[in-house]
């Protein structure tokens, strides 16, 4: 039997209203999501951050979906690269993951300088991380914005196959392995 709970400012039939942010974050950290790293690297910089809004766009041509925020100097430098990888860490990445994530508090240059990841290059010049568990070297095809967000559709121009491990996984604002 599927029960239903709602959320303090959840919509009630009759009365539209729009889900708080606190609400909408607290509904979305239920939802779990692979970690990733993407990375860029040409005339607006070498830059990386972690994200988990990433899913499989279409196999045919084969391409990618990213969504990353408007502000981040990692989405400026990747719009004016025109390219990116997207690296799927593994499970015991998490200090990695918390590095790019800007928790750590390194500048760019020191986060791909980390002695836990070995960095390669395959078509586009974006850095690979060798110990990912796969990563898509892409180039960004469209770009569209969407209130704080830019949508990056990216075609698929090669790909990296890593050791098969258990995934890491972001769940319930917390770190898991599946």
């Amino acid at each position: 039997m599927m029960t239903t709970q709602t959320c303090p400012s959840a919509v009630v039939p009759g009365m539209p209203m729009q889900p708080s942010q606190g609400d909408f974050r607290s509904v979305m950290a239920r939802l779990p999501a692979a970690v990733n790293i993407i990375t860029s690297d040409g005339p607006g910089g070498k830059v990386g951050m972690t994200a988990t809004a990433m899913c499989s766009l279409t196999d045919s041509p084969p391409s990618v979906l990213v969504c990353l925020h408007e502000a981040s100097r990692t989405t400026r430098a990747i719009l004016q690269n025109g390219q990116l990888a997207v690296n799927m860490l593994a499970a015991g990445s998490e200090a990695l993951s918390a590095a790019f994530a800007g928790q750590q508090g390194l500048e760019m240059a020191q986060r791909f300088g980390l002695s836990d990841a070995s960095w390669i290059t395959l078509v586009t010049g974006s850095p690979v991380l060798e110990n990912s568990i796969g990563s898509f070297d892409c180039t960004v095809s469209e770009h569209h914005k969407v209130g704080t967000h830019f949508i990056l559709c990216c075609a698929v121009e090669a790909l990296h196959v890593g050791p098969e491990k258990e995934s890491l996984m972001y769940h319930q604002r917390q770190y898991r392995h599946l």
